[in-house]
């Protein structure tokens, strides 16, 4: 990889940071809205592998919000809509390509554990709590996003100093298909991007320990503190 392509993000954080993410491998899990985002700017930035699971195929309702995925795509994979779209944009970068849906604990232990961080981009709860319960048990970095309607959150969780997700999301809303404004996930998704890269290069303040929250329709975001709940079935 060429150091003059991240040339401005290199005068954010340094030579010896962007070497770091040029040499990081990270989990993507899920290619929709927040994917999308996440996996675009984690490819610009210079992530030297992506590993990139998802199960589902294109759909015409997918397009408003999962910016990876074109009316050409319809009936296409998503893993490899996605693979396209990011070699172009940055061909420096390694992809590994699982279609796959994540439901058993021990497959997701062998995606996690080869990777450095993992970006929860699911659409459902139940494989949501299986990649947290994979990362608390690998000691692995995982970036949290969720979103519906105009609003969501996102969270950083480092086991095991922090909270894990169940702690903090004891009763999820477990739902089918949910409302989406196209831009919401696009937002969480850069943030879990960059969350992402200050947890390679150890830059800045990550929100480990807290929750943000964003509402779209007020325009407002706020920050809320978190912590490890007693008796966690997956972290305690």
């Amino acid at each position: 990889m060429h150091l003059s392509r991240y040339l401005r993000q290199i005068q954010v954080w340094g030579v010896e940071a962007q070497e770091t993410i040029m040499s990081s491998t990270v989990l993507v899990a899920g290619l929709g809205g927040l994917g999308s985002a996440a996996s675009l700017y984690l490819a610009a930035a210079g992530v030297r592998k992506l590993v990139l699971v998802d199960h589902d195929v294109v759909k015409e309702s997918d397009l408003n919000r999962q910016v990876l995925h074109w009316t050409r795509d319809l009936g296409a994979l998503k893993v490899e809509s996605a693979e396209e779209k990011l070699r172009s944009l940055n061909p420096d970068v390694n992809f590994v390509l699982y279609r796959e849906k994540l439901e058993s604990l021990s497959r997701v232990e062998e995606l996690v554990r080869e990777v450095d961080v993992v970006v929860d981009a699911l659409d459902n709860w139940t494989s949501r709590f299986l990649l947290n319960r994979a990362c608390v048990n690998l000691g692995k970095p995982f970036v949290h996003a969720a979103v519906e309607g105009l609003k969501g959150w996102l969270t950083v969780i480092h086991p095991p100093h922090t909270p894990c997700l169940a702690c903090i999301l004891s009763n999820p809303p477990e739902k089918g298909s949910v409302p989406v404004a196209g831009p919401l996930p696009g937002i969480l998704g850069c943030m879990q991007a960059l969350e992402t890269l200050k947890v390679i290069t150890g830059f800045g303040k990550t929100l480990t320990g807290r929750l943000l929250f964003f509402d779209g329709l007020e325009g407002s975001v706020e920050i809320y503190e978190v912590r490890k709940k007693v008796n966690c079935p997956a972290c305690s």
